[in-house]
């Protein structure tokens, strides 16, 4: 990278520790003369950001092999050396919080603002409009269950960095048979039709019949080989074949959704944002930044890909097939710690499915069990704002910083969804959902945070205990009788074990008729 520009967004790092809130959160005006986007890989981006925090070394993160001499810790004695996860109900000044008005007013926007500052980064102020459209409109079958199919693309005005386009992709699915608007789950993955309905019979006889005249005339040799084979056809239709069923046997996650009566969204994060630091100057976050690097209190890819699923829920408002009071979001994985951020955020998703989240979803930053901190400060760091690297140094011009430091936690990103629906969702170790993901450390964000479920009028788990005492129930028992819902399956790395669970629960709450 050129010396003058890093020397330049050195100078911005340093401004951001005085400059106000506001200032931060507005996007730059485009500069007369853009310079041309900055490349760099993921090594030198990190490094750039170190040196923007003053930070000279981190602590590494542990190895998931148990064999490993710097294996992640599983032993729960050891599991809590900062044992006292920041108080929800009590604000920074130490007041307590006792109503829902104190929630909203005071607390609620005292926590956002610190998961913006420190841990996930902050969305820039009058980011680009998009446009959004339908590209393709077809009728399919998921299961036996007739769908109809739209492809849509989101573009992003790039007028003010025309060399960075983002076009976010997803696709909407939702019951043709139905009599009205439908509940829809919007799903982090690939997005593209789920079931592309082909030509048959007749159509394609005549399609089989022009490819062939086609190929005679690039080579008229061929006619003879095509007389000779009369039966052969250049296209055949695709053999019927049996859905992948679940892990338990169930059907997929969805063929049950429409067979619910629900719809669903096919949403790419990857067209947002790409799931890699080398992107991080191109995407929605580059286009933001006119191609150059972040500042330590920039959004990551979480939050962008939670923005995009926001813009995404723009469009589901205008459709008239969708029940937009009654949208979605789920993710599994680094999806599910998205999907998570995203409910948090955008208060106009109903209901969350966050399948296997991990850090940076719902399990405590605290604890030290499996995956930790310093994992994401040292390799994961772009899901993250820069800032969120201090919490692994070792050493560091403000000296090092510890996950105690963080001074907010899960069981807050959790408390920001009440008291709309939330679903946290876990596999078990011996089917592939790892020990390293720390299922004991979520469940116990999950008791806490439902405490201001509980303030705001709605029901959180049912457990009495204090999350320090908390023991999770005995896997495929859920908690499923609050707005607040637990439940550990006996699958893998996956939410689907899980999935008629979440649509009998969410069905219920929001009043949705089971065919």
């Amino acid at each position: 990278m050129p010396g003058l520009i890093k020397s330049a967004i050195i100078a911005l790092s340093f401004a951001s520790v005085v400059a106000p809130v506001a200032t931060l959160a507005q996007s730059p005006a485009p500069p007369a003369s853009l310079p041309p986007p900055v490349t760099m890989n993921a090594d030198q981006d990190h490094q750039n950001m170190m040196d923007q925090l003053g930070v000279k070394a981190l602590r590494p993160g542990p190895s998931g092999d148990e064999k490993a001499p710097n294996h992640a810790n599983y032993d729960e004695s050891k599991a809590n050396p900062y044992p006292d996860a920041p108080d929800l109900l009590v604000m920074s000044n130490g007041e307590k919080v006792t109503t829902a008005k104190m929630w909203w007013d005071k607390r609620r926007p005292e926590i956002v603002e610190m998961f913006d500052k420190y841990v996930y980064g902050r969305v820039p102020a009058n980011l680009p409009k998009v446009t959004w459209t339908v590209t393709a409109v077809d009728h399919e079958y998921i299961g036996f269950n007739p769908v109809i199919a739209k492809d849509i693309i989101g573009e992003v005005d790039n007028s003010s960095c025309p060399s960075i386009k983002v076009r976010i992709h997803m696709t909407l699915v939702t019951p043709a048979r139905a009599k009205g608007p439908v509940p829809v789950l919007m799903m982090f993955g690939r997005a593209g039709f789920p079931s592309p309905n082909e030509p048959m019979g007749d159509d394609l006889d005549r399609i089989n019949a022009a490819m062939k005249a086609l190929l005679v005339q690039q080579d008229a040799t061929l006619k003879d080989v095509i007389e000779q084979h009369p039966a052969w056809q250049p296209v055949k239709a695709t053999p019927f074949q049996f859905p992948q069923m679940n892990q338990d046997g169930d059907p997929p996650n969805t063929y049950q959704l429409i067979a619910a009566g629900w719809g669903f969204v096919l949403f790419d994060p990857g067209s947002v944002q790409a799931d890699d630091a080398a992107g991080l100057t191109r995407g929605i976050i580059g286009l933001a930044n006119h191609g150059q690097p972040r500042i330590p209190e920039d959004w990551g890819a979480l939050r962008a890909w939670a923005w995009g699923a926001g813009r995404g829920l723009d469009f589901l408002e205008t459709d008239h097939t969708v029940d937009a009071k009654h949208v979605g979001i789920e993710g599994v994985s680094r999806y599910g710690k998205a999907a998570l951020v995203t409910m948090a955020y955008d208060q106009r998703f109903a209901m969350v499915l966050v399948g296997s989240s991990g850090k940076g979803g719902a399990t405590l930053l605290r604890r030290n069990f499996g995956e930790a901190v310093e994992s994401l400060t040292g390799g994961e760091y772009y899901w993250m704002a820069g800032n969120f690297i201090k919490y692994g140094a070792s050493e560091a011009t403000f000296g090092s910083k510890n996950p105690g430091d963080i001074p907010v936690d899960s069981n807050e990103l959790i408390a920001l969804c009440a008291p709309r629906l939330t679903f946290i969702s876990y596999g078990i170790p011996d089917k592939g959902d790892a020990k390293w993901l720390d299922h004991e450390g979520s469940f116990m964000a999950t008791v806490d945070a439902s405490r201001v479920f509980a303030l705001l009028g709605a029901k959180g788990v049912d457990v009495n205990e204090d999350y320090h005492s908390a023991k999770m129930p005995p896997v495929n028992e859920g908690l499923l009788t609050g707005q607040l819902a637990w439940r550990q399956h006996d699958g893998g790395h996956t939410d689907a074990p899980n999935m008629k669970y979440f649509i009998q629960w969410a069905s219920k709450f929001i009043g949705q008729a089971q065919p």
